[in-house]
């Protein structure tokens, strides 16, 4: 058997995968088993903002791998603590929980909402307000927290205590607000649900509302954050400070790793016992993560905001020759492509047999998450080969 039938026959099926094989990958290019070239503009799903195998992110790696690959947090350990400070000194948070993933992090939000508002408030503040094509992860929890309906089926009952309302909708929100409310949760751009970005108008709306209600405010930039819009974090795009912030795909460089940052107020709410992870903040995922962080603040996120703005540029003008293209939407380099059909999936194919990856999401986007070290170069072979899918597809 081949990989791919080897992989259909022991993987379990709960992915659609593409039928090519990986094998190798470096800076914005990856390789099939059989040698064929990529232009990955989808590094892991904005998990590889350096690209593949970054040199100082390899060197971290194989440089604590041979100190300590794992050591239990009943022991403080140097990689966590120093990427904790990375952490905190570039953002407005205090602590730092450590994490295995972006789910994991925003249980931990979650979690850490609820305990928070409980001491303060009373038992009955327990309730979470999302937002309607959200995405928070797939455990139990932050499944509960998605504002998709297509990812509930066949998982009911969810967790109780949440509540949908449309992205961008103030005075939706304010009216779901009850006495049981104890936090927002939004992304300040949503990935999954199709790159739309939140208002800056709406997000001061509903940081004044959350401090008047005695709310928390809580940001997932698991996809938006790590540079991703051209900032380190998202959310200093709008001048809105939230009370948690939850953080991974993009943090450790391609190694599994997530975080939760709070200020000190909201970070009290937990004491020891409350949460924990047994490989949250391992010192091999640890040493990658303050790699990518010296990377990011060293001229990486520049590069991300001005190439991001050269891509949109260019697909932009790609609109001008396909009226099959809606839209170009996103920040930095988290583009979306609205296009008039619902599915995009033979587009997607097409560019990928010509070698070019890019992926869905929400309805009818093409989405584009390129490491953020790309050039000008590569987003003009990137254009290039999504002109002819089109073209090739006859839109």
């Amino acid at each position: 058997m081949n990989y791919i039938d080897k992989g259909k026959h022991y993987v379990m099926n709960t992915y659609s995968r593409y039928p090519i094989v990986l094998v190798r990958g470096k800076g914005a290019l990856v390789y099939d088993e059989t040698g064929k070239e990529y232009l990955d503009f989808v590094a892991g799903i904005a998990v590889n903002n350096l690209g593949h195998c970054h040199p100082s992110v390899v060197k971290a790696v194989k440089e604590q791998a041979e100190k300590m690959m794992h050591c239990s947090n009943l022991y403080w350990y140097m990689p966590q603590v120093e990427l904790a400070e990375l952490l905190v000194e570039n953002s407005f948070g205090d602590k730092v929980f450590f994490c295995n993933s972006g789910a994991e992090a925003n249980e931990a939000a979650i979690k850490l909402a609820r305990k928070y508002s409980k001491k303060k408030y009373g038992d009955h503040k327990y309730g979470i307000i999302t937002m309607e094509q959200s995405f928070h992860g797939r455990t139990l929890g932050s499944l509960s927290a998605t504002g998709q309906t297509k990812y509930h089926a066949g998982f009911e009952p969810l967790a109780e205590g949440f509540k949908y309302v449309p992205f961008n909708d103030f005075e939706a929100l304010k009216n779901a607000v009850d006495e049981n409310t104890c936090a927002v949760m939004i992304e300040p751009i949503q990935g999954e649900g199709g790159i739309y970005e939140a208002s800056p108008e709406y997000l001061k709306k509903v940081r004044e509302l959350c401090d008047e209600r005695g709310l928390l405010l809580i940001f997932d930039e698991i996809q938006c954050g790590m540079g991703r819009t051209g900032k380190l974090f998202a959310y200093q795009h709008y001048g809105v400070i939230p009370d948690i912030m939850t953080l991974a795909k993009g943090i450790a460089g391609g190694l599994p790793l997530g975080a939760m940052v709070a200020t000190d107020e909201v970070a009290s709410g937990f004491m020891p016992g409350d949460h924990a992870s047994t490989f949250g903040g391992n010192p091999v995922s640890c040493a990658a993560g303050i790699a990518v962080m010296k990377e990011l603040l060293g001229g990486v996120v520049d590069n991300a905001r001005e190439v991001g703005d050269y891509l949109k540029s260019r697909l932009v003008e790609l609109k001008e020759s396909h009226s099959s293209i809606i839209e170009v939407r996103g920040k930095g380099l988290m583009v979306g492509i609205q296009m008039a059909m619902a599915d995009v999936s033979s587009i997607i194919n097409e560019a990928m047999k010509k070698g070019l990856l890019v992926l869905s999401a929400g309805h009818g986007v093409i989405r584009m998450l390129p490491p953020l070290t790309i050039t000008k170069d590569d987003v003009d072979r990137a254009v290039k080969i999504l002109d002819e899918a089109l073209n090739a597809c006859g839109v």
